[in-house]
């Protein structure tokens, strides 16, 4: 049987596991027992056991459950809460008001949560009630929270970031550093269309208030913003000052997130229990998906789909364009049915030897990849954010995707900016490296 023919076999297959409703984890391993047993290799639980031990130990991978509790703890704290409160009094003056708190809110909440849902779940559950009361858009409420909220998958501390940076043995650091003018374009995007939506649709917003905000309150809400806002830039100044490795930064993270949340009033025995057992199970999820997709891509190393594939797409003469629009809708597709740390896993091994091959930056590539699952994370019938959202509003998902569009259109915006202007994501990481 010949390699394409295997790979059609598998691919298959787990389409079909994942259609069933089985763990992606337990999906990825049980096609990777088919794959090796198609190789006629069955030496597999000697294979299982040292593929999961090579997953699972890198040191690198330590950061991972450290930024997702540090996330955890913020989620139960008030501090959250403050986001919006400390926002408001200070967007008044902008056209569209309090739409750009969804936007901002993400934007920070993002930079020490690393994930899309919380973020969106966090950001969802204080903006969307306070906007339909004040008689905003609903329509453009959700759409903008939609949006706003995959800049979790791209602002540092990026879970889905440090998952790439094993996987392409990428420094999580460059990457980390990478992220950060892609996760401000988008935020200007975001913010400009929001912008020119509220000159063209005056009437979707409320009257605007006759009564100024005051020096006062606006002085009084920054303070509301500095413990958040010092935690971000503890932890990410660290990281980008060189004086500590990501690992390092969240361990440091953890601590000030526990410190804040003792000051606020808001850390009990019930609140740390609550915050490390919702760090404990998305790790191990995460974990299961990882070790996986290593069996997994063991397997298809003896099968030699990897080498096969990249030979193929050779012979096809694409040039880097090319290439990367394919793998926009195959991320895309991809992206409507698992979460954005699943398509990762499950892709890399078969494009990374493509993309190299075809001369991309590994290290733009990585953003690229992070951009193409934000978009898939707002794109029907399984987007993840989609149905996050849906759960806060109770509105039907094809509402909540159609509220989501503009916003898919402007991260795609984002996609083509930084492949004509690569120096978006380079510039960063070549400036600071070289100094």
């Amino acid at each position: 049987m010949d390699t394409i023919s295997l790979a059609l076999i598998l691919a298959a297959t787990m389409i079909l596991l994942l259609a069933c409703g089985f763990w992606v984890a337990l999906s990825l391993v049980g096609v990777g027992v088919i794959g090796l047993l198609l190789a006629g290799n069955e030496q597999i639980g000697l294979l299982f056991a040292t593929s999961v031990w090579g997953a699972s130990t890198a040191w690198s991978l330590t950061a991972l459950p450290l930024f997702i509790w540090m996330g955890e703890i913020l989620f139960r704290t008030r501090l959250s809460e403050d986001l919006f409160k400390g926002l408001s009094p200070l967007l008044n003056g902008l056209s569209g008001r309090l739409l750009h708190v969804n936007v901002l809110s993400c934007g920070i909440f993002a930079a020490v949560s690393g994930s899309s849902a919380a973020t969106a779940a966090t950001i969802g559950r204080m903006t969307l009630p306070e906007l339909k009361k004040r008689g905003y858009s609903e329509r453009m409420a959700i759409g903008s929270l939609a949006g706003s909220g995959t800049l979790g998958l791209l602002i540092p501390p990026s879970i889905i970031l440090i998952v790439y940076g094993v996987a392409a043995e990428v420094s999580i650091g460059r990457l980390f550093i990478a992220g950060a003018l892609p996760g401000l374009l988008l935020i200007v995007l975001f913010m400009g269309y929001l912008i020119i939506w509220a000159k063209l649709n005056p009437s979707e917003l409320p009257k605007k208030q006759t009564n100024r905000v005051s020096s006062a309150e606006k002085i009084l809400a920054l303070r509301r913003l500095l413990p958040i806002t010092g935690l971000i830039l503890f932890v990410l100044g660290s990281i980008y000052g060189g004086l500590t490795t990501p690992t390092e930064a969240a361990a440091l993270g953890v601590v000030g997130a526990l410190v804040l949340a003792l000051l606020s009033g808001a850390l009990s025995k019930q609140s740390f229990r609550d915050s490390l057992l919702g760090a404990v199970k998305s790790s191990c999820m995460i974990g299961l998906i990882l070790a996986g997709a290593h069996f997994l891509t063991l397997a298809m190393g003896f099968l030699g789909i990897p080498k096969s594939l990249a030979a193929w797409i050779a012979q096809m003469s694409l040039n880097p364009l090319e290439l990367l629009l394919y793998l926009t809708v195959l991320f895309v597709i991809l992206g409507c049915f698992l979460d954005g740390i699943s398509v990762v896993v499950l892709t890399t091994a078969v494009v990374l030897p493509m993309v190299q091959q075809a001369g991309i930056d590994l290290l733009w590539f990585g953003i690229y990849i992070v951009l193409v699952v934000e978009m898939s994370q707002i794109t029907p019938p399984v987007g993840f954010n989609l149905f996050v959202i849906q759960s806060l509003t109770g509105k039907n998902i094809l509402y909540v995707a159609r509220a989501a569009l503009p916003f898919f259109l402007l991260i795609l915006s984002a996609i083509v900016l930084i492949t004509w202007f690569p120096e978006i994501v380079t510039y960063l990481p070549t400036h600071m490296s070289s100094r």
